[in-house]
């Protein structure tokens, strides 16, 4: 795969966590790998009270329903693929893909599903091959928003939808400044004390970094448009949570 511009990166280069785009994915499936046995407990404390209850409603929302087969990209330790299941029912089926061997051992402790290690720019799944697409908080972790989309858009059956949670820097300056000293400060140090031997902080530290530097709600939902799909949209919740979806045409 050719190295993807920075139009189609989520956000440009962090210097301070790797001095080169090449390296970006190297470092996050490290950095998760590290962190995986912990990450149940930091979601704990960054979610805010959202937690599942929010995944559900937004999967719901979003056209989920009993039956389906659901793809849940970049599943982590299970938290949305875990909801997803339950709406999806048994006569559905949830597949589970992460680039971080880490988290999907942690995904296999507390979940039955089938899991599957990959990315997102390129996944192992036959066109046409799944009703919906959901992935929790980790579009601003993948190198290439365009090749991400496209794969999403092949593997979609006609008529499937797609559901990106995601957490946006809020349009005010108050928010914007709350956000920065809970995610950016409290978290980090939260998450330093509850454990203290993993790179808990880091990772909370470079979640936020990737906040303050992905591109605007509106250079994603113009790439979800180019890559084909329809009735693309975005709804925000408390100035700082967003749920991006969209349907494959047909």
């Amino acid at each position: 795969m050719t190295e993807p511009t920075r139009q189609a990166a989520p956000h440009p280069t962090l210097p301070a966590y790797y001095p080169e785009a090449t390296q970006r994915a190297g470092f996050v499936r490290g950095l998760f790998d590290d962190t995986a046995p912990h990450y149940d407990r930091i979601n704990r404390v960054f979610s805010l009270g959202t937690g599942a209850w929010y995944r559900r409603q937004a999967l719901r929302q979003a056209g989920l329903r009993p039956g389906m087969r659901v793809l849940d990209v970049a599943t982590g330790t299970g938290l949305v693929a875990r909801e997803a299941a339950r709406i999806a029912g048994p006569s559905g089926l949830v597949l589970g893909l992460d680039p971080s061997a880490g988290m999907l051992a942690e995904a296999r402790r507390g979940l039955a599903l089938p899991l599957l290690q990959g990315r997102a720019e390129s996944l192992p799944l036959a066109d046409g091959s799944v009703d919906f697409i959901s992935m929790g908080y980790a579009l601003r972790h993948v190198a290439d928003l365009a090749a991400t989309f496209g794969e999403f858009l092949r593997v979609l059956r006609p008529g499937g939808r797609v559901l990106l949670l995601e957490i946006g820097r809020p349009d005010s300056a108050w928010g914007h400044a709350a956000a920065r000293a809970y995610l950016g400060g409290v978290v980090p140090a939260l998450c330093r004390l509850t454990a203290p031997r993993g790179r808990s902080g880091t990772l909370m530290r470079y979640y936020w970094d990737t906040i303050e530097a992905c591109v605007p709600a509106e250079t994603i939902l113009r790439h979800l448009r180019q890559a084909g799909f329809a009735e693309v949209g975005c709804e925000t919740s408390l100035g700082l949570f967003r749920a991006y979806g969209g349907q494959r045409p047909g």
